[in-house]
């Protein structure tokens, strides 16, 4: 019997590589963070956060976390970030949540994207839970 052949290097962290499940895309993680940020702008997402994770956890480098004031309004937030960034080549691994559950989260690997209304983010106090993360910006 053989073993099917590795199909990836391991990363640098020692998990094994999940592949070609990670988007491909050429931009840092931190540069794809900061065209989310755009986007989610453009949709008139409030109180956008940019935290960067990177020093902390193999999680992720990067959460962008933003609100907005109604599910039609998480919906376009959502949306118009998967829409603009797979024109730009860039696929997101998978999407939580619905508009109707308060909560949409964006899995683009190195980077989340989590798309709150006001009461549920101050539910979750994803701030204060990577609270030693570097804000790198918000938007308010």
């Amino acid at each position: 019997m053989t073993e099917p052949a590795a199909s990836a290097t391991p990363r640098p962290d020692g998990l094994p590589a999940r592949d070609g499940a990670a988007p491909k895309s050429d931009r840092a993680p931190l540069d794809l963070a900061r065209r989310i940020v755009e986007l989610a702008e453009d949709k008139k997402a409030a109180d956008i956060v940019l935290l960067d994770l990177g020093e902390l956890t193999t999680l992720a480098d990067a959460f962008v976390i933003c609100s907005g004031g109604s599910e039609r309004q998480i919906s376009a937030i959502a949306d118009g970030i998967v829409e603009a960034l797979r024109d730009e080549g860039v696929k997101p691994i998978g999407r939580e949540g619905t508009a109707e559950s308060h909560w949409v989260l964006l899995d683009y690997g190195a980077v989340i994207v989590h798309v709150f209304t006001p009461p549920e983010r101050d539910y979750y106090q994803l701030e204060r839970h990577w609270s030693a993360a570097r804000t790198v910006l918000r938007v308010q």
